[in-house]
């Protein structure tokens, strides 16, 4: 098992098809979005981030990766309808390494339900309660955050060790 987080190994885990639409929420300097532009190559990838300073990071490095299929957003996921996205429109949500910095984890796991298409999917990745090292505040379980996605109709496909420090989990939108 790796010991630091892997995306185009994670991402593996989903059944991805070229022209899928997908979202990053929370993308940062697009650790995520980069690897899941490349693999979803007549497809979309909608990168949304509160702080414009990463996504201009992001916009440089898929420009210097020549990856046109990127459109960034900036905006507050913490609020009703914050990605500004269409209603049933996506394929592909991912919510990774960012759990433990939301103070209201239903909202946000609400917007993802919303902009999801019927059995579109879903995938957490964050830090375990017991990983010996990062954010010591904020983090929540799997099970945690099992039990709230379950409560809002996701159904829970998969669970696995994203990495030493890290779970991830599979849902879909019912």
């Amino acid at each position: 098992m790796d010991n630091f987080l892997n995306p185009s190994k994670i991402l593996k885990n989903l059944d991805l098809r070229d022209n899928m639409v997908a979202v990053d929420f929370g993308c940062g300097t697009g650790g995520w979005a980069i690897p899941l532009a490349k693999r979803l190559e007549e497809g979309k990838v909608y990168a949304l981030d509160i702080q414009e300073e990463m996504l201009s990071a992001l916009k440089s490095h898929a420009q210097l990766e020549k990856i046109y299929n990127i459109e960034t957003r900036i905006c507050d996921l913490e609020r009703e309808n914050g990605s500004g996205l269409p209603e049933n429109s996506l394929d592909l949500a991912l919510l990774t390494n960012i759990l433990f910095q939301l103070e209201d984890k239903k909202i946000v796991l609400q917007e993802i339900k919303r902009i999801l298409k019927k059995q579109g999917k879903l995938l957490i990745v964050d830090w375990n309660a017991d990983a010996s090292f990062g954010p010591k505040e904020g983090r929540i379980s799997a099970e945690e955050i099992s039990r709230i996605a379950k409560e809002i109709d996701f159904k829970l496909e998969k669970e696995f060790d994203a990495s030493a420090h890290h779970y991830g989990l599979i849902f879909t939108k019912e």
